[in-house]
């Protein structure tokens, strides 16, 4: 009998390395809901290889899911703690100010 593929692999993998880029933008919050999602795929296609592995050949990549997945929850959890942070101190204003004072000046200094 021919191995299948387990359904939610590429998906989950596509998505825990979006997750990587959504911790970079949107502060964080992209990346925890990817990740999340990306987490979700894999713990129901790891179900599916527990009741019969020898069905399925592509556990290698779900595996590798998961741990980019995790990866990418953890950095994501960090960062929208840092930014849950610097909107609490009221720092995230100032920074903001000095950044569009930085793009201000390169753009006088470009013409």
């Amino acid at each position: 009998m021919e191995k299948q593929k387990l359904p939610n692999a590429t998906v989950s993998l596509i998505l825990a390395i979006l997750s990587f880029i959504g911790c970079c933008c949107t502060s964080g919050f992209g990346g925890v809901l990817l990740s999340g999602i990306a987490l979700f795929l894999v713990n129901k296609d790891k179900k599916k290889y527990i009741e019969n592995p020898e069905l399925y050949d592509n556990y290698g990549q779900l595996n590798t899911a998961r741990i980019i997945a995790i990866i990418g929850l953890v950095l994501s959890i960090i960062i929208v703690g840092v930014y849950i942070y610097l909107q609490a101190t009221g720092q995230y204003d100032e920074m903001q100010q000095e950044y569009m004072k930085m793009l201000e000046e390169m753009q006088k200094n470009q013409q």
